[in-house]
């Protein structure tokens, strides 16, 4: 365990924690698809602080680093989709309103 990083565990826990609060507050109680979407990156953005800090704390770097990076590939591939799905719905519905999307046909 690296003791250097144990002192800045606690504040950056609690940030990280925040994050993801106001993630999860996005995702649930927002029905816009474009504040869901970016209430997906603060979870992802949560998640990898958290990661960033387990790997300090741990002084495991090198494994916490392929592990960031790979959330941040599957990250942009995930949000690259799900903007599209979001740009028709828009050109579909002409809104982004996640209640508009219950007369979907496919």
């Amino acid at each position: 365990m690296n003791e250097a990083w144990v002192p800045y565990f606690l504040p950056f826990a609690i940030a990280a924690a925040l994050v993801f609060t106001s993630g999860l507050y996005c995702i649930l109680l927002s029905r816009n698809l474009i504040r869901i979407l970016i209430g997906i990156e603060l979870l992802t953005k949560a998640v990898t602080l958290l990661l960033v800090l387990a790997g300090a704390v741990t002084g495991r770097t090198e494994i916490m680093q392929a592990l960031v990076i790979t959330l941040i590939v599957i990250e942009v591939v995930v949000i690259t989709v799900a903007a599209g799905i979001v740009i028709g719905a828009y050109r579909q519905n002409g809104s982004v309103d996640a209640k508009a999307l219950t007369d979907l046909k496919g």
